[in-house]
């Protein structure tokens, strides 16, 4: 199955690496977060990879020229600076001619991606009918609120939550399980897969999700890198649970 990394934003709330290069190259223990990525898809026997690259994807190509990648196939492919996610994804549609997995070159997270693919296989075997089984299937975190919460009825607190697991919390942690159907769904360009695709295939009712209760972590802010970064040094960050190749750099 291929793995499809969308890696060519411009990771403005980097900007002070961003700058100089594209986000999925900024390091964690001295290694891209998009290394990382790429192994820990490895551990699990996914080797096949496309990097959907945008802004300075020429350094995300000069980066896998100069490596040994082994068994792994990793090709990267400039589908447009300004184009949106799911105009990336549709860029790639002479290459997604089977189910593909599909996530973003800037989030790590300890999923069993089998668990995943077959929750959504699963999920596809239970529909009702061939037009409402699910063309994607998303990965969804229970992070911990870093706010607490407040629910408000008549100017009354009639729920108040320390921080900690919210038991509605759930979200979107960005690895999807996609049918190449779904790249019909997508006009041109200027599509974006969260505003545009996904709310689509919610409404009609073919969006499926898969809820992973591990531990899952983007990289948007300084702080988030730090983060990452201390978790490095711990020897055992959680996504290498599935194997430790992500350690040779």
């Amino acid at each position: 199955m291929i793995v499809v990394i969308l890696a060519g934003g411009m990771g403005t709330r980097l900007q002070e690496l961003t700058d100089k290069i594209p986000k999925p190259m900024v390091t964690i223990g001295g290694i891209p977060i998009l290394w990382h990525l790429i192994n820990n898809f490895a551990d699990q026997g996914f080797n096949e990879f496309i990097i959907a690259g945008g802004y300075k994807h020429q350094q995300i190509k000069k980066y896998f020229e100069r490596r040994y990648l082994g068994s792994l196939k990793v090709a990267v492919v400039n589908t447009g600076f300004d184009t949106k996610t799911a105009g990336r994804v549709a860029r790639l549609r002479s290459y997604l001619t089977r189910s593909f997995i599909l996530t973003y070159g800037d989030g790590l997270a300890d999923i069993n991606f089998r668990m995943l693919l077959e929750h959504h296989e699963r999920m596809r075997t239970m529909a009702d009918c061939f037009m409402c089984d699910p063309l994607v299937t998303l990965t969804a975190v229970n992070p911990p609120s870093r706010f607490g919460r407040l629910r408000i009825e008549d100017g009354h607190a009639k729920i108040f939550m320390e921080k900690g697991q919210d038991p509605e919390g759930w979200i979107n942690a960005g690895f999807y399980i996609c049918e190449p159907e779904v790249l019909d769904l997508i006009p041109g360009d200027a599509c974006a897969w969260e505003k545009d695709v996904l709310p689509a295939l919610a409404i009609q009712d073919r969006l499926s999700a898969f809820q992973h209760t591990g531990e899952f972590q983007m990289m948007d802010t300084w702080r988030d890198r730090e983060y990452l970064e201390e978790l490095w040094k711990t020897g055992s960050p959680f996504w290498t649970r599935w194997g430790q190749s992500g350690r040779t750099g």
